[in-house]
Formats: C-alpha cells, structure tokens, sequence
C-alpha cells in the first residue's frame, strides 16, 4: 500500500495522473471515501492520464457514465446497489473487459462481489478529508501497488 497527501483539488488530480500510469486495461478501480472527498476529481485525472477529453461528471443519477477511450473507461457510482441482485441487474459485469478500467464510487456496498470475482485485477483507493479543508489522504492498494 502506497500513501499520498494532497491539498487542493489539481494536486488530487495530478497524483491521479501519475497513479494512473501503473493502472492499465482490464483494471477495476475500487473507492472509498465520504461524499465530497475527492473520487471524482481523481477520475478526472485519470482521463487526462489516460489522454481522455470526456467531461468527467459524478454517475450518481446514471449509475455508469461512458468515456470511451483507449482503454475503455467506465465510471461507476453503487450508492444505491446493496446486494448481488441489484448488482446483476445494472449489467455490470457485462462492462468487465481485457479493453476497459472500471471506476467504482462507493465501492464499499459491492466490494465483497468485486474482490471474490476479481481479486488480481482490483486496485483499492481510499481517499480521506483531514481537518484541512483542501487536504486529503489518498491510500491506494493493489495491482502494481
């Protein structure tokens, strides 16, 4: 496990960029953190990493936002998926591809799925708020880390 410190928003999404470069196609992208911690504008900088010019957005309401590319990129939010079931019926396992790297927001409500199924392809990124209000703490596990 690897630990990172960020304070602002760019600097997230500049250590996303250098994450990124050890995190390649067939990879399921696992986050935990509260809302407003920061998952979002990680992915953002994974697609620049990525040389991804899609408009990254939360996929709260969408449950998945498509960003295409090479490597395929898939952007996940499970807030509201609580069990197999509800996993199976967003189709989700039909997005796990050699060609494609999964980005998985509220990961925690899934997680237990995802490690038994694919536990070699699985990175983990916990990101943190301090008592700084820019600050973050960003422990990424898994993979090549």
């Amino acid at each position: 496990m690897q630990e990172f410190v960020t304070h602002s928003e760019a600097q997230t999404m500049s250590l996303a960029a250098s994450v990124c470069q050890r995190i390649g196609a067939g990879s399921i992208v696992l986050f935990s953190g509260e809302m407003g911690a920061g998952k979002t504008a990680f992915v953002r900088g994974a697609l620049q990493a990525y040389g991804n010019g899609a408009f990254v957005s939360s996929p709260t309401f969408a449950l998945v936002n498509d960003y295409g590319g090479s490597p395929h990129i898939y952007h996940f939010d499970m807030y509201r998926v609580q069990d197999a079931d509800d996993l199976y019926s967003t189709g989700f396992f039909d997005y796990v591809r050699e060609d494609s790297i999964l980005f998985i927001e509220w990961s925690e409500n899934i997680r237990s799925f995802i490690e038994d199924a694919y536990a070699s392809n699985v990175v983990s990124i916990d990101i943190r708020k301090t008592e700084n209000e820019n600050e973050r703490i960003i422990s990424v596990s898994g993979g090549a880390f």
